[in-house]
C-alpha cells in the first residue's frame, strides 16, 4: 500500500509541475487592449483624475528575437514621443497576472507623478500576454524589456533618464537590467521595485508546502536576492506588511537587506497587500513617495 501511495505522490508532483510554471507565469491572451473599457478584474480603481489624455497613448508593436524565434512584443507608451529625447522616462515591468490592460490603473497613475504627463511611462507585455507573440519564458521575458528598452533609446532617450520599475514577476527583469547592464541596450540610472520576491526557488516553496526544491517543479532560476547585490543605482523599496502572496519578510526584506549599494530607500505600507498598496497608502502619499525618490 505505502508503494502505491508513493507512486500516486509523484505523479501527483509531475502533474503539479506545469501548474507551478503557470504560478510564475499566469498569462492571457487578448485581441485588443481595452484600457478605460477593460471589464475584466483588476485591484485598482484610480477614478477619473488620472486619466490620460488620448493623445498622449501610443499602441507599440516591437520586433525581438529571443530564443532563436522572431517575435512581436506589444507595449503601451503614455507621454509625448517628440519628448522621449528629454523626458525622464519610467519603464514599468508588470506582475504576473493577465496583461496590460490589468495593469493599465497603474500605467496611469505613474503617468501622474508630480503632475499629469511630467514622466514617459513604458509597459510591455511578456511573450504570451495581452498581444504579444509567443510563450512565457524568463529569458524571453529578459529579451522583451530590452526590446522596450531598445526602443526608448532609438527614440533619443538615455540611459541618465531611464528609471525602472518593476512590480512583483516584473522584479526579475528590473533586477536582471540592473546588476548586468552590460548585457541590455541601456542601464537605469534608479531602479523601483515593489513586492518582489527573493527568488523563485522560495516562491515555489512558499506555494507548495512542499519539502522539495523549487527546481522541481520549474524550470526558471530567478534569484532577486542575489542579483540585487551587484546593483550600484538608488532603489527605492515599497512593501505591503500584509502581502499574503509574497511576505515581506520572505522576500521583499531579503531583496532590501542585500542591496550594497550606497542609496536606497524603504517603504513598509501597514495594512497592504499584494496588490493595493498604492490604494491603502492613498494615491497621493504613494505618488508623492516615487516623486521624492526619482528627484532626489
Amino acid at each position: 500500500m505505502k508503494y502505491i501511495l508513493f507512486f500516486s505522490v509523484i505523479v501527483l508532483f509531475t502533474a503539479c509541475r506545469k501548474r507551478l510554471d503557470d504560478f510564475l507565469f499566469n498569462n492571457v491572451k487578448i485581441t485588443e487592449y481595452k484600457l478605460d473599457d477593460y471589464e475584466g478584474r483588476t485591484t485598482l480603481d484610480v477614478g477619473p483624475a488620472y486619466n490620460i489624455n488620448d493623445s498622449m497613448i501610443h499602441i507599440l508593436h516591437i520586433p525581438i528575437v529571443s530564443e532563436g524565434e522572431n517575435l512581436t512584443i506589444s507595449a503601451i507608451y503614455v507621454g509625448d514621443l517628440s519628448q522621449i529625447a528629454t523626458d525622464t522616462v519610467i519603464m514599468y515591468c508588470h506582475g504576473t497576472a493577465d496583461h496590460n490592460d490589468f495593469y493599465w490603473p497603474r500605467q496611469k497613475l505613474y503617468a501622474n507623478i508630480g503632475s499629469k504627463h511630467r514622466f514617459g511611462v513604458l509597459m510591455v507585455d511578456y511573450p504570451g500576454y495581452g498581444l504579444s507573440e509567443g510563450n512565457p519564458t524568463e529569458q524571453n521575458m529578459y529579451d522583451a524589456v530590452n526590446g522596450g528598452l531598445k526602443w526608448l533609446k532609438t527614440q533619443g532617450l538615455t540611459d541618465d533618464r531611464l528609471i525602472m520599475f518593476g512590480f512583483s514577476l516584473g522584479s526579475a527583469p528590473t533586477c536582471e537590467v540592473a546588476a548586468n547592464s552590460n548585457s541590455f541596450e541601456m542601464a537605469p540610472h534608479k531602479i523601483i521595485l515593489e513586492a518582489p520576491f527573493a527568488s523563485s526557488e522560495k516562491m515555489i516553496q512558499d506555494a507548495s508546502v512542499l519539502a522539495f526544491p523549487g527546481s522541481y517543479f520549474v524550470n526558471v532560476k530567478i534569484d532577486n536576492a542575489e542579483e540585487i547585490k551587484k546593483v550600484t543605482v538608488p532603489l527605492l523599496w515599497i512593501h505591503g506588511e500584509a502581502d499574503s502572496f509574497l511576505a515581506i519578510e520572505k522576500h521583499g526584506e531579503i531583496v532590501f537587506n542585500n542591496y550594497q549599494g550606497p542609496n536606497k530607500t524603504a517603504v513598509r505600507v501597514p495594512g497592504g497587500d499584494h496588490e493595493d498598496t498604492p490604494y491603502v497608502m492613498g494615491y497621493s502619499a504613494y505618488l508623492a513617495a516615487l516623486l521624492a525618490f526619482i528627484e532626489n
